[in-house]
């Protein structure tokens, strides 16, 4: 971990909201339905073993960085251990799977507005959401830090304002009837559709938890992160399992699973069928401003993704950007977002087909990062200094990663998954096919900096361009931002000065 530039580290607390205030968003607001409507009740153990596998690839993602805090990212980890093609590919799928995925949050906020105003299309609310957010992060950090942060606060009140809303009409007390009880439990098939139908709902369980690899890329930031690290993922992951089996359980008794589609959210649906449409409108105003919430702080980072991607000459050179606002980046994702969103129309599901193949490009890279770790820890060994952390290696790491496939190869079992299946493979192949043509036409940029990223690094101590090793590191810029961002500037002025002194990387 970087010391000596006026930042104490980020606390465990600090992690825990930056991955909460990430995670929280349309995939579970509304994708949540289609994973309820194909596993009835059973969805509650696709949650617990979806917080189960999340847990494993935190701890194999922080073992990684605060062994190797330098890497800077996943993708380099995976090029350090099974080469620069499959770092190039990895990353410019994670990239892809984020664009797919924010198109998708686009689409699920249209969807939500379309409640009120049912004219709308579709094509045009998601345009709008998608210039909305790009131009707002244009602003920088400073600006959007206050935005961001009452966003994220209005996630956890969402989903707690339903639990309590839920208990009170399940006990009778909200509305003027007999207690439900059991409601619609009582009539529901434990698992409707089998061991299938919950292997089919995986992919859209993993995705309500994207987002959570925040601590892991934020680890060499934290405070003594072999003690913080553990504590922020332990309290990430009770946080989120708990949030998302309570609302969930107490969702099922209020409606038949059978009624749950991706064209309204569960939970919207769920208070409107017993006839409190006034609670329904504001926790569907609540979810909308969530939504954008985890828009904006994804576009965050895609900007500054492109942006190393372009530093390191595997991106084109007219996206360098050498300010602290990329805005190339920004606006560069912000138009693929915006094609993401059209070529999703062209097909019947729109909403289902992004969430299921931005699914597949991060269950892919979750994947490659579990495959990373399992030949780290076998070449390097545990780390000194209590920086190894995996419980039970590597029967834990080896669950993951057969989960992890298993989960992609179930993806054709619910209706509509099929085709982000298709789409996630020809992502792999087509970045692939980039990769060996880069590599033919020009084999010197594989994985060397260009000047402008030479520069960022001339202070560094140790610095060697073609093996990323330095011993003593500037604050990694994104890391930096985003827990200034999503912790509301909970540094005071002299970091922010020490911050700006410093030399910036990606």
């Amino acid at each position: 971990m970087a010391k000596g530039y006026g930042h104490q580290g980020l606390s465990s607390w600090q992690l825990t909201m930056m991955a909460l205030g990430t995670v929280i968003g349309g995939s579970f607001f509304l994708g949540s339905s289609v994973a309820i409507h194909a596993a009835g009740p059973s969805i509650l153990i696709s949650y617990i073993l979806g917080g189960i596998l999340i847990y494993f690839i935190l701890y194999a993602l922080s073992e990684l960085t605060v062994a190797n805090p330098d890497s800077g990212s996943f993708r380099t980890f995976a090029a350090n251990s099974f080469g620069k093609g499959i770092g190039f590919v990895v990353g410019w799928v994670y990239w892809t799977g984020m664009v797919l995925a924010m198109s998708s949050e686009a689409t699920a906020v249209s969807i939500l507005i379309r409640e009120w105003y049912p004219q709308l299309s579709i094509a045009l609310m998601g345009s709008v959401i998608i210039i909305a957010v790009t131009l707002l992060n244009l602003l920088g950090a400073d600006k959007l830090s206050k935005l961001e942060s009452g966003l994220a606060a209005l996630k956890l009140l969402a989903i707690a304002s339903f639990i309590i809303l839920a208990v009170l009409l399940i006990m009778g007390i909200l509305i003027r009837t007999n207690p439900i009880g059991a409601g619609e439990l009582v009539q529901e098939q434990w698992m409707p559709g089998g061991i299938r139908s919950i292997a089919g709902s995986m992919l859209i369980v993993m995705f309500s938890y994207a987002g959570f690899e925040i601590i892991g890329l934020a680890a060499s930031e934290a405070k003594e992160p072999h003690k913080t690290v553990p504590k922020a993922i332990n309290h990430t992951i009770i946080c989120l399992v708990g949030f998302y089996i309570v609302s969930v359980a107490v969702m099922l008794p209020l409606i038949p699973t059978a009624d749950l589609s991706e064209d309204v959210s569960p939970f919207v649906a769920a208070l409107n069928r017993w006839g409190i449409g006034w609670a329904g409108i504001a926790i569907n105003f609540v979810l909308i401003t969530a939504i954008l919430s985890t828009m904006l702080a994804a576009m965050f980072g895609l900007g500054r993704m492109i942006r190393s991607l372009a530093n390191e000459k595997q991106a084109p050179s007219w996206l360098i950007d050498k300010k602290d606002v990329p805005y190339r980046g920004i606006i560069f994702s912000g138009i693929a977002m915006l094609l993401a969103l059209a070529g999703g129309l062209l097909l019947p599901r729109v909403y289902l087909f992004l969430i299921s193949s931005g699914g597949f490009a991060l269950l892919f890279t979750y994947a490659v990062i579990m495959a990373t770790h399992l030949r780290f820890r076998k070449e390097n060994g545990c780390p000194p200094k209590g920086n190894c952390q995996m419980p039970w290696y590597p029967y834990t790491s080896w669950i993951a990663l057969i989960s992890l496939i298993l989960i992609i190869l179930s993806m054709p079992f619910i209706s509509g998954q099929g085709s982000g299946l298709i789409a996630g493979i020809l992502m792999i192949l087509f970045f692939t096919g980039a990769y060996l043509v880069q590599k033919r036409f020009n084999p010197k940029s594989n994985f060397e900096l260009s000047e402008a990223s030479k520069i960022e690094h001339a202070n560094d101590e140790n610095f060697s361009a073609r093996g990323y090793t330095v011993k003593r590191r500037k604050r990694a810029q994104y890391s930096v931002e985003f827990s200034d961002e999503l912790t509301d500037h909970t540094q005071n002025k002299n970091i922010k000065s020490d911050r700006d002194n410093c030399p910036k990387s990606d």
